[in-house]
């Protein structure tokens, strides 16, 4: 659920990025066909950058390591009050999870809605087009058809309507509008959403008027516009002839056409394509790789920065060098039986991570001593909200372990330790 919450999150910064880009940079320009290009791809990398993970900064440095079996805590470990115990992130995905079903519900009515009327309509086939006619439509297109409460072949008005629509048609902007119900199912809570998808149909708008002025009139056009200002609005992936801003769009019919030399604005969505991918595409801090499992030496694995000097080192409490291998690793007191029963008894579920909802593997790496006890007890990978403190206690508390040996030699060892958090 946090992972959801976090995408959630950070798929609507981008949103609100690609947004203010388009205001404040394209939404006063008339090339219309690259705006609603832009509007489409701009939302498409909102929806996809914050999936995908990359590392842009390579493994610098290189150890092997002896990694421990995974321990969990948490997962059916508590009583079962305490798993039953409801988080807020729970509250948060619950009210979450029944704006989705209620925004899907919603599409998929209007769909059938939309269906069972062209079932029950006239069906003509115009100028290349089909056109479905019935008293209850508004002019308006659904994917290739033009929807019409009467046809009238010789009505010059509708002539126009005809051509307005055939422009959405032609161009399949009822994909486009399609594509944005999908992504107001995900994001129903977000306020950018529906601004987002008003600038989309706006463009659609612009497009189909500027297809009509092109054949007719502006002047005759504008006031069949204002004629029909009152005309209702269809489903949410129909494009209804006046369902928008009739004032804006006559303006811009009668804009003069912007310069070429301001195609040059386009070009900035480059760099914010660039910044919101290195911002939730690309992981700038050196991974570490999760090992579950029986006991093994580690594949090769980075540090991270803040344990690079000390690694480097490579000396333990009395001075001496720290083996990440030996001939004969460290034992726990009582075998890894034992190791497993003194977690078990020690490692708690911290509080604040149960309240908050939180759960990760924590990977801790500390030193067996040559004689025996515990030292140098570092956090890896953490998660916050007491997780990593718990894990560093029990682990300097445990009791003294057989040390490793290395040519018949008690040695200073160092232990890899992954422990997962997981609420039951």
């Amino acid at each position: 659920m946090i992972e959801l919450l976090t995408y959630l999150l950070e798929a609507s910064i981008c949103l609100t990025v690609a947004l203010i880009f388009y205001k404040v940079m394209l939404s006063d320009l008339t090339f219309f066909d690259l705006n609603r290009l832009i509007l489409l791809t701009l939302l498409g990398a909102a929806l996809v950058f914050p999936l995908l993970s990359f590392d842009l900064i390579p493994n610098q440095t290189i150890f092997k390591e002896v990694t421990l079996p995974t321990f969990w805590v948490g997962q059916g470990m508590e009583n079962e009050s305490a798993g039953m115990e409801i988080t807020w992130v729970t509250v948060v995905f619950g009210i979450y999870l029944m704006g989705v079903i209620w925004t899907a519900v919603r599409l998929i009515f209007g769909f059938m809605q939309s269906f069972r009327l062209l079932g029950k309509s006239n069906l003509f086939f115009y100028q290349d087009k089909y056109i479905a006619e019935h008293p209850e439509f508004t002019p308006a297109s659904f994917f290739q058809y033009i929807l019409l409460p009467k046809f009238h072949l010789d009505d010059e008005d509708q002539q126009r309507i005809i051509l307005h629509e055939s422009v959405h048609v032609n161009k399949k902007h009822s994909w486009d509008l399609l594509f944005v119900q999908m992504a107001k199912v995900l994001f129903w809570f977000n306020p950018l959403i529906y601004a987002y998808e008003n600038s989309i149909r706006e463009v659609h708008e612009f497009q189909a008027d500027q297809g009509v002025t092109h054949s007719f009139s502006q002047r005759e056009y504008s006031r069949l516009l204002l004629k029909l200002v009152s005309a209702g609005r269809g489903w949410q992936f129909m494009n209804n002839f006046n369902q928008f801003q009739t004032k804006k769009r006559i303006i811009m019919m009668n804009k003069t056409k912007s310069n070429r030399s301001q195609l040059v604005r386009f070009l900035m969505a480059i760099p914010v394509l660039g910044l919101m991918f290195v911002a939730f595409s690309c992981d700038l801090t050196n991974s570490e790789e999760e090992i579950e499992g029986p006991t093994q030496v580690e594949k090769s694995t980075a540090i991270g920065p803040s344990n690079m000097a000390a690694r480097i080192a490579d000396v333990g409490a009395d001075g001496k060098e720290i083996f990440d291998v030996t001939e004969v690793q460290p034992k726990p007191p009582g075998g890894m039986e034992g190791w497993n029963a003194y977690l078990a008894a020690n490692l708690k579920y911290p509080e604040q991570a149960r309240k908050l909802g939180v759960e990760g593997t924590v990977i801790a790496v500390f030193v067996v001593n040559s004689d025996g006890k515990i030292s140098d007890v570092e956090i890896l990978r953490g998660i916050g909200a007491g997780a990593d403190e718990e894990a560093m206690r029990v682990i300097r508390n445990s009791p003294d372990w057989t040390p490793a040996t290395q040519r018949g030699t008690k040695v200073n060892s160092r232990l890899r330790l992954p422990i997962r958090f997981k609420l039951g």
